[in-house]
């Protein structure tokens, strides 16, 4: 267990994660919370309880411990599933429907696109897009992919 200012934050034998703050007060099965999930995850970081009460705060998960980083961002990892696309290899179509086969940081895929409709923008650089079974695949910045990505992705825009 690793205090830093003003809580604590370890695994009980369930699993559970069990926040402790300053005078021993214990929070069992806590959940990380990103406030900011695209544009800054690792920062402003809400601890709740399965109610929905926060019960801490983590300013910037960068400049916490190691142990504390491990904890909060293994169980980020095993409640969010966002792949980052990475390159755009091929789509089948520029009209929709169309079949995208993608190179993203958790392996390659292809996905259907419905429509143009499911391409957000978040922010100035940052795509969202959903394919037809609901899952986000993100373009963190839609500028700093490779041309040949690039190409394939503007029409869609």
């Amino acid at each position: 267990m690793t205090t830093f200012t003003t809580f604590a934050l370890r695994r009980d034998a369930f699993g559970k994660l069990v926040l402790t703050k300053g005078k021993g007060e214990e929070f069992v099965g806590v959940a990380p919370v990103r406030s900011i999930p695209v544009q800054a995850p690792s920062k402003g970081i809400s601890l709740v309880r399965d109610s929905g009460k926060e019960v801490g705060w983590i300013d910037d998960l960068e400049t916490m411990p190691a142990d504390i980083r491990a904890l909060v961002t293994e169980e980020l990892d095993g409640r969010e599933f966002m792949p980052e696309i990475l390159s755009i290899k091929a789509v089948s179509s520029f009209a929709t429907p169309c079949t995208w086969t993608v190179a993203t940081d958790r392996g390659d895929t292809e996905f259907v696109l419905k429509g143009e409709e499911d391409i957000r923008r978040l922010g100035a650089y940052s795509l969202l897009i959903a394919d037809s079974h609901g899952i986000h695949f993100l373009i963190r910045d839609m500028f700093g992919i490779d041309k040949s990505s690039r190409k394939i992705l503007d029409p869609f825009l």
